[in-house]
């Protein structure tokens, strides 16, 4: 296992370093350089999987250690998967902007019977429509991202308070019906904020593939 940890772990290093160049890289070149770091990507995602699995054979006293070695290798190469899919999202960006740039000054006039006029008003007006329908994305996946933080916390703060009253009753001596009851409610409240969460990601993946 330990061969395979250090040498996944090499990966990892590599792999941030290419990071670094893609900013630098030019247009022609940088799609290669991508699909390199993808590659390796996956390349150690599959290394993860069989460190998962040699972990779990570790004996009791060193399979704990493992497993947290494993976890945090998982969360490095996951972070870097995430910084390369946020870096094409923000390339793909730039391309569509350049292209419809480009279509806007290769717009030539456009003669009719009586008169030549410049077709630009209507253009600017659609690019003006792309970009704000790009922030009203943005301020969305903001606003949803705070809402599910928001019911993160108030989860916590149900859980805080469900505790509180428990040792309450406990103290007061109340009856087990009333205890049922209490807990009766906090499951309830459980399942209305997982509605909540789960209304919220579909409304965000709906706004996104139709304005998107």
């Amino acid at each position: 296992m330990e061969t395979l940890y250090h040498q996944t772990n090499k990966q990892i290093q590599e792999v941030q370093s290419l990071m670094g160049r893609l900013e630098n890289t030019d247009r022609q070149s940088v799609h290669l350089l991508e699909n390199e770091l993808q590659a390796r990507i996956d390349q150690i995602f599959s290394h993860l999987e069989r460190l998962e699995i040699l972990a779990s054979k570790e004996p009791p006293n060193r399979r704990q250690n493992a497993k947290l070695r494993v976890d945090q290798l998982k969360y490095d190469v996951q972070h870097l998967q995430t910084a390369l899919r946020n870096f094409q999202h923000r390339r793909y960006s730039r391309e569509a902007q350049d292209r419809e740039r480009e279509e806007l000054m290769s717009r030539t006039f456009t003669t009719n019977d009586a008169d030549t006029s410049i077709p630009i008003d209507e253009t600017l007006q659609l690019n003006s429509n792309l970009n704000n329908a790009h922030r009203g994305m943005d301020d969305l996946l903001g606003s949803g991202s705070s809402i599910l933080t928001g019911l993160r916390d108030q989860r916590g703060t149900l859980k805080g308070t469900h505790k509180k009253m428990l040792d309450v009753a406990n103290m007061l001596g109340l009856s087990n019906t009333v205890m049922r009851l209490i807990e009766k409610r906090a499951t309830q409240d459980k399942f209305i904020m997982i509605g909540g969460m789960l209304l919220t990601c579909v409304v965000m993946f709906l706004v996104v593939k139709y304005l998107g």
